[in-house]
């Protein structure tokens, strides 16, 4: 059976030294890379197991031991027949039995030797492996990341969250584009608090507090962004989105992200890194596809692969215009399968301009209404589950 791997490290020699290794087993591949060893770690290692269950997780610990040993222990919390391969530059009694302790089946020294790795890589193929994954308990994050202004990836966010509590799924909505804050604008509330003082009480964060302090929609979904004042960027940093989404997925099935258009915000990445799906939404226009284009080479840059990019192209005309471009053209341009198209329908800015999601009127928006649904059960599984049920 072929190798996967899964490589944690924030040493870039480190993963390179792991693709030079490589090239000595050739039944064995990386298929994912995780830059930061981070406190929801674990979150990504689940999601990429439901993808790939047979694989195995190598943890770098030499850049901060006690923070990556603490990080394997969740990690083994949650896959506990997860094969896991620790590495260090130390490999005294102490170091491998502390990383045997958090979870670690096999243990490399630092630097690596291609004859080390081959003979480690021999102890992995000899294990029994799995073949598949019991479900995970965590929920789903979904993100929606737009390559331009005015593509609609809000509004996908807004009503694949009102689709999904439609279905009776706990679910929340956050807006994470701290500028425009459009999601409150789409589901036609002011909301009292923000992620402000979500972030002021993280320390001491439960399901009834955070309930108190977001916003429930009509349809069933809890939302959460930024303040209303477009100068107030909140306090609100990557280690507290990290905690925060370690909390959601542990009490909430589905979490929606607006992610915004800015990959240079490091909350926004850090929404990214812990999605299960990422859809890069655009349109069929040039200036468009020139953007997603970049977006995606540079999520690929960033540790991504394939699988979680999903290429969704909003308001889709089978006969696009002179300065459009076709779905096949899109894929040969993006090198990238389009994952869905959503059709153009006057009912979705009616909606927008209503400030309410188009999936709350199914007969003003019936086309529109059953493409999207048609596209969430993709996204979500739900039409394979209920086949093989």
């Amino acid at each position: 059976m072929p190798i996967s791997l899964l490589v944690a490290s924030s040493d870039p020699h480190f993963r390179e030294s792991i693709t030079e290794s490589l090239l000595n087993v050739p039944t064995a591949k990386m298929i994912s890379e995780y830059p930061e060893v981070s406190s929801n770690l674990y979150i990504r290692v689940i999601q990429d197991l439901e993808r790939h269950p047979d694989a195995a997780l190598i943890v770098d610990l030499a850049s901060d031991p006690e923070a990556a040993l603490k990080v394997m222990e969740k990690v083994k919390q949650a896959a506990p027949d997860l094969y896991i391969i620790a590495s260090n530059y130390h490999a005294d009694g102490e170091t491998v039995i502390a990383a045997v302790r958090a979870g670690a089946n096999d243990f490399l020294t630092q630097p690596l030797k291609r004859i080390e790795f081959r003979d480690a890589m021999a102890r992995l193929e000899r294990t029994p492996r799995r073949t598949s994954v019991t479900a995970s308990r965590l929920g789903k994050i979904y993100s929606f990341l737009s390559v331009k202004g005015g593509a609609g990836a809000t509004t996908l966010a807004v009503n694949f969250a009102g689709v999904l509590a439609q279905r009776k799924q706990s679910v929340v909505l956050i807006d994470l584009d701290f500028t425009a804050n459009d999601c409150a604008m789409q589901t036609g509330v002011a909301p009292q608090h923000s992620l402000t003082e979500v972030g002021d009480n993280l320390s001491r964060l439960d399901q009834a507090l955070f309930e108190g302090l977001v916003t429930r929609d009509p349809l069933g979904f809890f939302l959460v962004g930024p303040p209303d004042q477009v100068e107030q960027r909140p306090v609100f940093t990557e280690p507290m989105f990290r905690e925060f989404a370690n909390f959601l997925v542990e009490k909430y099935e589905s979490v929606v992200i607006d992610a915004g258009r800015w990959l240079s915000d490091e909350v926004a990445l850090a929404a990214l890194q812990s999605s299960s799906t990422v859809f890069v939404v655009l349109t069929q226009d040039l200036p468009a596809i020139r953007n997603a284009q970049r977006y995606i080479a540079a999520l690929m840059r960033l540790g991504f692969n394939q699988d979680q990019l999903k290429i969704v192209v909003n308001r889709y005309l089978k006969k696009p215009g002179p300065s459009m471009a076709s779905l096949e053209q899109i894929q040969q341009t993006l090198n990238h399968k389009v994952f869905y198209g959503i059709p153009a329908s006057p009912a979705a800015i009616a909606s927008v301009n209503k400030g309410r999601p188009f999936v709350t009127d199914r007969e003003a928006a019936a086309e529109l209404d059953r493409a999207f649904r048609a596209f969430v059960d993709k996204a979500t599984g739900a039409k394979l589950a209920a086949q093989t049920a």
